[in-house]
């Protein structure tokens, strides 16, 4: 069976194709469009917009998957600045992804301009251009952004783009999160999908401030985080606010970023039923008799 074989083209709500991954049991974007995930999640929140007007902009897209965030990065920033020097490196445990989204002709359905750029990536894991750098890390994020941080890159964004904690816990830690914080430049922005408290507690322990970005496709919001924002972040609600005091809250722990999912969440549950927070069952029925959140 070949590697196109394996992912299968799964079509979502904006005309745009996604895959599932077998071995975290979960698509990698959800039904309602992966187009417009990749912009409104990753892309707008970080800002690129803005930070295109700058020479050079630098990348770190964790779980580059498919390229969908990369590509939407390069057509914000090339939109508003065809001049702006780009630098990317991408993490991802799995090259038959990227090579099997280009396979399969995936860009073809959202007129992505770069489709060149992402075939070589995808490929040859590097692409040099007179107004790009662009690398793919195989391998274990874990592993990968040790390397990316001894190398001093420092990011304008960060995409942190991983499957679910639940599905995978190893890249929602507070280790990890911590060394994330290291590749973030001091006027850099880091945006993901999830608003999950454990994984907004990790990001506040690794001292960066944290906002709640619109919901995309789903009734969640996601997050922003930054070291310190000229402009006020968008706040979270009460409801986000108190979800921080729960048992949910309880981050993911890895301290030598290497064990793995099960023992990760095993911890977890350990260090839930011994911290006296509120039980986060309590804090669901309290905000659902308000109308705030929705089961």
């Amino acid at each position: 069976m070949s590697d196109l074989d394996n992912f299968i083209p799964q079509a979502t709500a904006d005309g745009s194709f996604t895959f599932f991954s077998q071995e975290f049991g979960e698509s990698f974007h959800s039904s309602y469009g992966a187009h417009q995930e990749s912009f409104f999640k990753f892309a707008v929140p970080t800002e690129l917009s803005k930070k295109a007007n700058k020479p050079v902009v630098r990348l770190l897209d964790v779980c580059y998957g498919l390229g969908y965030n990369t590509a939407a990065a390069l057509q914000t920033i090339w939109t508003v600045n065809p001049d702006c020097y780009i630098e990317v490196i991408g993490l991802e445990l799995n090259a038959a992804v990227p090579q099997a989204a280009i396979g399969h002709n995936l860009f073809n359905n959202w007129n992505c301009e770069y489709t060149e750029i992402l075939t070589q990536l995808a490929f040859s894991l590097s692409v040099q251009s007179p107004r790009l750098t662009a690398k793919l890390l195989i391998g274990d994020a874990r592993s990968s952004i040790q390397l990316v941080n001894n190398s001093n890159f420092r990011a304008d964004a960060i995409f942190l783009d991983p499957f679910s904690p639940p599905h995978c816990p190893q890249l929602w830690t507070v280790e990890f999160i911590q060394q994330l914080s290291l590749s973030l430049h001091e006027s850099g922005s880091l945006a993901t999908y999830s608003c999950a408290a454990a994984v907004r507690t990790a990001l506040l322990t690794a001292g960066l401030q944290i906002g709640s970005t619109p919901p995309v496709g789903r009734r969640a919001p996601g997050t922003v985080a930054t070291w310190a924002s000229p402009t006020p972040l968008p706040p979270l609600c009460q409801a986000e606010k108190e979800h921080l005091l729960t048992r949910a809250a309880i981050p993911y722990r890895d301290p030598e970023l290497s064990d793995s999912p099960q023992v990760i969440i095993k911890r977890r549950e350990q260090e839930q039923l011994t911290c006296g927070m509120e039980p986060t069952s309590r804090w669901r029925k309290r905000w659902i008799k308000k109308g705030t959140i929705q089961m």
